[in-house]
């Protein structure tokens, strides 16, 4: 029952989420005290899909490693649903939505900082938990996708999900600036309703993307990784 490494690295890379989450919850922040909360920003949205995933993944190796070896049924159907919860969350929140992230904030930030991540926030929130929040998201979900293979859910039924995401988070924002008279993001201040449309339709374009990018690295990682262990073979066989 020995831990190989990537089981000891995904139990690593939850701990690093949970301590994320644990201080960035401690950051007493004026927009974490009004309506909605930390639960209206996509990063902070994006770090408990994070958790959860990686949580998932840790109690899919731990059942993995219990059920090797019993001949246990019920086990073993309990493990392929872990897998599958797992392959799902990956495919349809955790890469599309963490990739998204770390991408539409770093291209804003770069444009400029101030319609995104203000630089009064540097008061607040440390450097290493602003990269934590935006950076390691993408290396880490990589990392994952590079050395488990993952089961994409058909086509459709994926794209049905991430859309459903994407539009009621949409939703959200549009209820929080209802109630508040404020936008989640500053730079929805400076833009025009068409404007805003225009994003709202785009981001969840971009989302849509996304999950399919996922789904073709996915393949062309175990494909290439199968083509590899093929030959590999070969000298064996001859």
């Amino acid at each position: 029952m020995a831990l190989v490494p990537c089981q000891v690295l995904r139990v690593a890379i939850l701990l690093s989420y949970c301590s994320i989450l644990c201080n960035y919850k401690a950051i007493e922040m004026p927009s974490h005290q009004t309506y909605g909360g930390s639960w209206k920003f996509l990063t902070f949205i994006d770090l408990v899909i994070q958790a959860v995933f990686f949580g998932i993944c840790v109690l899919t190796d731990l059942s993995s490693l219990l059920t090797r070896g019993s001949g246990s049924q019920e086990q073993e159907r309990q493990l392929k649903k872990l897998i599958s919860l797992r392959d799902w969350m990956l495919a349809v929140v955790a890469f599309p939505v963490g990739v998204f992230v770390v991408a539409v904030f770093w291209i804003i930030y770069a444009y400029d900082r101030e319609m995104i991540y203000p630089k009064l926030l540097d008061n607040f929130i440390p450097g290493w938990l602003n990269h934590g929040m935006h950076t390691t998201v993408l290396p880490f979900i990589l990392i994952e996708m590079r050395t488990s293979h993952h089961q994409y859910p058909s086509r459709r039924s994926g794209l049905t999900a991430i859309c459903t995401f994407s539009v009621g988070y949409i939703l959200w924002v549009c209820w929080v600036h209802h109630v508040t008279g404020m936008w989640v993001y500053p730079f929805l201040e400076h833009i025009g309703q068409g404007a805003r449309i225009i994003f709202f339709g785009s981001t969840t374009i971009l989302m849509n993307f996304l999950y399919l990018l996922g789904e073709v690295l996915n393949n062309y990682i175990w494909d290439t990784q199968r083509s590899m262990e093929e030959e590999k073979e070969k000298p064996k066989l001859e």
